[in-house]
């Protein structure tokens, strides 16, 4: 039988990760976070993907092409670490064993900042991973949970892919990014479309799919101002501690 270990899927280990991101399934994360995670990276801050599932239960591809798939945007995104969570496809639910898998992933790489899928959402797997990782984030700050490490709890949670109706907390000018965000997106070849492939017909490999996508993004970028945007919802309020240093950040031509 296949172990059903966490598998690190790209480049070597790494610790105190800055920045991590949830997905139910590969592609997730790039789809609505991709410009993000790069813009980031940039920056040169240390980021992570984790992967839910391997996607078995997908129409199209197989798992191994969608690890090479995932490894592939992994690179283009520069992120240093892609650790695949190997929890049931069509099946993630927030049990106690699968928590625990998101509490040694968090207090082995010590995000700050975790991005996982809104809760809001038609597909169980993504409703099911926002609660589990939120879930998570809160308990792998308690003492009393043993995993063999010492506790941790990120600092803020994003939630990506909003719902329609959802007002973004605030959103992340990718405008210098669209070129990689779409070779990230790109790289997943088996799930998109082509004329040629003879597999199943799903969401992702309409037509028009990626041009919804875009024009998501483009939406949320003419909320701010610039091309492109990509939008994230926090709970709660945030907090400005320097209002003059955030007044400065803002785009000039917002109100224009």
């Amino acid at each position: 039988m296949e172990s059903q270990t966490p598998v690190d899927q790209y480049g070597k280990t790494s610790m105190n990760t800055e920045v991590l991101a949830f997905g139910a399934h590969p592609d997730d994360v790039e789809l609505y976070a991709a410009g993000t995670l790069a813009k980031l990276a940039s920056q040169g801050y240390s980021t992570g993907i984790v992967d839910m599932t391997r996607g078995e239960m997908g129409s199209r591809g197989t798992v191994s092409i969608r690890s090479r798939e995932a490894r592939d945007a992994a690179r283009l995104l520069g992120v240093r670490s892609r650790v695949n969570l190997r929890l049931p496809d069509g099946d993630v639910r927030p049990t106690q064993e699968a928590r625990l898998k998101v509490i040694r992933v968090l207090r082995k790489y010590r995000p700050q900042l975790v991005l996982v899928h809104h809760w809001d959402d038609r597909h169980p797997d993504h409703v099911n991973t926002s609660r589990l990782v939120t879930e998570a984030c809160h308990h792998a700050g308690l003492a009393r949970i043993k995993t063999g490490q010492e506790r941790f709890r990120p600092n803020l949670i994003l939630y990506y892919m909003l719902p329609a109706h959802s007002t973004p907390t605030l959103i992340v000018d990718v405008t210098d990014f669209i070129d990689v965000r779409r070779r990230a997106i790109d790289a997943y070849r088996s799930q998109l479309h082509n004329p040629g492939n003879q597999e199943p017909v799903t969401y992702l490999s309409r037509p028009d799919f990626l041009t919804h996508v875009e024009n998501i993004h483009s939406f949320y970028g003419t909320l701010i101002g610039r091309a492109k945007g990509e939008a994230f919802y926090m709970r709660g309020v945030p907090e400005v501690q320097d209002l003059l240093a955030f007044a400065l950040s803002q785009s000039d031509n917002r109100f224009r």
